[in-house]
């Protein structure tokens, strides 16, 4: 595999395919150039996701991820590229991006896009009690 940039995103077939679980990954060092002044844009990507039948591989998302250090783009524009690029790769049961841009001007931006596969529902959550080893009951 190549150390240079590309948007080119590979895949492993998902080992566990039965079960529904989450992948949780953060990108701290995302950077795009802002379109009106050129400056850049510094982020940290939140990713969560509910595989089907493929994972990313980390390394092509890194890679990935370089191609928009010299792009300009707006915080909404480039959450969802990424968003839909990762769609189209994985196809997943379910996924989930927060792009946290770091200040610029006194202002902190957030962006948040989410897929679900069509029919796909979540499995309900389960409500553990805890239980206080010292006094020996629930709480």
């Amino acid at each position: 595999m190549s150390t240079q940039a590309t948007k080119e995103l590979e895949t492993f077939p998902n080992p566990v395919v039965k079960r529904d679980y989450q992948i949780h990954m953060e990108i701290p060092e995302f950077t795009c150039l802002c379109p009106k002044t050129g400056q850049p844009d510094f982020a940290t990507l939140i990713l969560d996701y509910i595989p089907d039948t493929k994972c990313i591989e980390l390394k092509s998302l890194k890679l990935y991820m370089w191609t928009y250090r010299d792009q300009n783009a707006f915080h909404e524009a480039v959450t969802n590229q990424i968003l839909d690029d990762l769609v189209k790769a994985l196809n997943p049961r379910y996924i989930r991006l927060i792009s946290r841009f770091y200040v610029r001007g006194g202002i902190f931006t957030n962006v948040t896009a989410e897929h679900r596969k069509k029919g796909w529902e979540p499995q309900p959550l389960v409500q553990l009690q805890e239980f206080d080893i010292q006094s020996n009951t629930r709480k």
